[in-house]
């Protein structure tokens, strides 16, 4: 019974230890990904009709529905006509982290 309080208690906290910071993560934001989704993840208009494609809202239930790891993925490997963002990890997982704040 200790031994399985301990494994949760472990669990529970590598969770917390693996989530990123979203206070760096809108640093990171502003510097890599505003120009073209706009200070509140809501898309630049004249990015969308420069590239004709449609920006999802990054707060929508759309793209808050997917993964951490599906997000970090588009925003390292792009999605569309996006092109992919140079970022480590710690830096994607931060953008992420963000992201989730958008709702």
């Amino acid at each position: 019974m200790k031994t399985a309080l301990i494994g949760v208690l472990l669990l529970g906290t590598a969770g917390l230890v693996a989530a990123g910071d979203a206070q760096a993560g809108k640093a990171v934001y502003a510097q890599s990904c505003k120009a073209c989704h706009g200070v509140d993840g809501a898309g630049n208009p004249a990015i969308a009709k420069a590239l004709k494609v449609n920006l999802r809202a990054l707060g929508s239930a759309d793209v808050q529905s997917k993964s951490d790891a599906d997000l970090k993925k588009d925003t390292t490997q792009g999605v569309g006509k996006m092109k992919p963002v140079k970022l480590t990890d710690a830096q994607a997982t931060d953008v992420v982290s963000y992201l989730r704040t958008l709702k």
